[in-house]
């Protein structure tokens, strides 16, 4: 990702002060820029925000893999600056996200859910940040907590509860990214699909969410307060 962003900059506009992995000296190099883009490592995260904090600085984060309290922490230190989180970048994503919950909102509990998500065989964690999000945004239209989720399937279940939501993680070769919401109900199936081809996808949103982010107010914000779409 970094090196997507890299090779996306100078088209999007953006001059990069510094590009830096875990292991570098970063405070310098912070306190010289405008925004930080952050795609490193989920043990990293809580160190950029406190500099970010530190030098009054916007932070775009896509970092994926932190646990729920992690995740709970760093979200309340992000707010304290100007903050993009997202677990996917992709435009055709966060249209994906409008598109479930309000497929989620119409549909009733007739229609079963189930989420599938395929990644590249290096990928460490999952599911996938983006297979998250679109959990939590059917959660929250159903009015479901996580213990909803059933994480794959194995050996005598019985019958698929009416309020459970499947989601299973594919790996293998080198796919970037694909994601699938299914509903399913009798006589029909709609499935909503955005399949990702090219890592330079999320590389220009990360950069189209730093420019929007320059001059906003401390807050949390995610892709959709930056395409316009809540």
């Amino acid at each position: 990702m970094g090196q997507a962003i890299a090779a996306s900059a100078v088209e999007a506009g953006v001059t990069l002060c510094a590009t830096l992995d875990t292991g570098d000296v970063v405070a310098d190099h912070i306190a010289a820029c405008d925004v930080i883009i952050d795609f490193s490592s989920h043990k990293a995260t809580q160190g950029l925000l406190e500099l970010a904090i530190v030098h009054k600085k916007p932070i775009v984060i896509g970092t994926t893999g932190h646990s729920a309290e992690e995740k709970n922490h760093l979200l309340s230190l992000a707010q304290q600056v100007p903050c993009v989180w997202a677990g996917n970048f992709s435009i055709g994503v966060n249209l994906l996200f409008a598109l479930t919950r309000r497929v989620s909102a119409i549909l009733g509990s007739d229609y079963d859910i189930e989420v599938v998500e395929m990644h590249h065989r290096l990928k460490k964690d999952a599911p996938s940040g983006t297979a998250a999000r679109l959990l939590e945004i059917i959660m929250e239209e159903r009015k479901l907590s996580a213990a909803a989720l059933r994480h794959g399937r194995e050996g005598i279940t019985g019958e698929r509860t009416p309020t459970e939501i499947g989601i299973h993680a594919l790996r293998g070769g080198d796919v970037v990214g694909d994601h699938t919401v299914m509903f399913a109900t009798m006589g029909e199936r709609l499935e909503l699909t955005h399949k990702a081809s090219d890592r330079g996808i999320f590389a220009r949103g990360s950069l189209r969410a730093a420019q929007w982010l320059v001059g906003r107010k401390a807050g949390l914000y995610d892709m959709q307060d930056v395409l316009g779409l809540k």
